[in-house]
């Protein structure tokens, strides 16, 4: 079965709480684009990231703010900043690295930054159709100049989802993917 690609670079989701104190009292996140994933955007609001080897500028913000402060990057981001995230489900910051995040009026340092699984998004009624549950793991078969399997694809089924794989850029990178582009998914 046929699923879109979404690549997803390194981007960062805040609280409220944490907006403040990067941006000042009272602001609010300001949409610059949607996203694949209903609901979700890219805001015109960025970071720079440090860490104890380097920094990263112009770090998106994506909306809308959320519970839990989290700094989605690439193990090559890692190297860059010096720092060593654990590879999880969004949401799941157990084991993550220490990361300061320095917006305008302010900067937090917690433990927030990880690499995230390869996912696929999709709606009880693509699980259905397509014959896979929720927290399983499936493949993506990749054709093209560089093709390949990527394995370990932890399937989230939500019906706020659009169907869709996301990848990150290394990822993306190794099989010379790019955003849209389409892979086969197989279920096991």
């Amino acid at each position: 079965m046929k699923v879109n690609i979404g690549v997803s670079a390194r981007h960062v989701h805040v609280t409220k709480d944490d907006l403040k104190v990067l941006f000042g009292d009272g602001f609010e996140l300001t949409k610059k684009v949607d996203l694949s994933q209903p609901g979700q955007y890219a805001c015109n609001e960025q970071v720079t990231l440090k860490g104890p080897k380097g920094t990263i500028e112009r770090v998106r913000i994506l909306g809308p703010e959320r519970g839990e402060t989290q700094v989605e990057i690439s193990k090559t981001d890692s190297f860059a900043l010096g720092i060593k995230p654990p590879v999880r489900n969004s949401g799941d910051l157990q084991g993550a690295a220490e990361i300061t995040i320095v917006g305008p009026k302010g900067e937090i340092t917690k433990n927030a930054a990880i690499i995230a699984a390869r996912h696929v998004h999709a709606t009880p009624m693509d699980a259905k159709k397509y014959g896979f549950e929720n927290k399983e793991f499936v493949k993506i078969v990749v054709k093209g100049q560089k093709p390949g399997i990527l394995e370990n694809v932890y399937v989230r089924i939500s019906d706020s989802f659009s169907y869709e794989v996301h990848l990150d850029t290394d990822d993306a990178n190794a099989f010379l993917i790019n955003n849209g582009d389409e892979a086969e998914l197989v279920v096991e």
